[in-house]
């Protein structure tokens, strides 16, 4: 049985290769032999070639197109918040609105907000000068009335002995009225904080009165006066 080239296109590889090693085994020169399980080799490559190296057109097999990227599209950029501006008005509320009002119309550096950090150390400091008896620290802080009656406080005080009062903590510091007299701004706080001597704690419920002359270039509020809050 000879080999025909033309054949090769209707037949498989497997029955190919078997064919062509009866081929050979029928030959009995052993180079023949050899040249034919060459070729027999060549052509088995070759169609596996063919078989993985182009698609079923007979064509060069096309690489599939990488899938989309489903991975979530990132987030936009946070809107900036709008900053504040200085200049703005503020809105006053409560029993106090239209006092503040008033001083704001007249100094309108005024805000609510910084008023109250201030008077929050003002009380820790003015209640920490008066229990160490440090009048250098109090003097800057009080009006002359205020100034004369705590002199006279502490001045008792050590004469007796008496041990004073140290401030525990602030439980509670707002805003109780203002007013504006002529220049003169006040505004009332009303204050409630723990103090203590180290044996005896007592609850201080007090209405601190500060001022200022809002016509001055000094920013500075001054305590006015001091009353027991009901």
């Amino acid at each position: 049985m000879g080999w025909q080239p033309g054949s090769v296109g209707t037949m498989s590889a497997q029955d190919t290769f078997l064919r062509l090693k009866d081929f050979a085994a029928n030959m009995s020169n052993p180079l023949i032999e050899v040249l034919i399980l060459a070729a027999v080799a060549l052509f088995v490559l070759w169609r596996l070639y063919s078989a993985l190296g182009r698609g079923g057109d007979d064509g060069p097999m096309q690489r599939p197109a990488p899938a989309p990227d489903k991975r979530a599209p990132q987030s936009e950029a946070p809107t900036p918040m709008p900053r504040r501006v200085d200049n703005e008005r503020p809105v006053f509320t409560g029993p106090a609105a239209g006092g503040l009002e008033d001083i704001y119309n007249a100094d309108q550096t005024f805000r609510t907000e910084e008023f109250m950090r201030g008077a929050k150390a003002a009380y820790q400091m003015i209640v920490a000068a008066y229990a160490r008896g440090d009048r250098t620290a109090l003097r800057p802080l009080l009006d002359d009335d205020v100034y004369e009656a705590w002199d006279a406080a502490i001045a008792e005080r050590d004469t007796t002995g008496a041990r004073p009062f140290e401030l525990l903590r602030i439980k509670k510091a707002e805003i109780d009225r203002a007013e504006l007299d002529g220049s003169m701004a006040r505004v009332m706080v009303r204050y409630e904080a723990e103090l203590g001597d180290g044996e005896t704690t007592r609850l201080a419920r007090e209405i601190w009165t500060f001022m200022r002359d809002v016509s001055s270039s000094d920013p500075n509020w001054l305590l006015d006066d001091v009353d027991a809050a009901g």
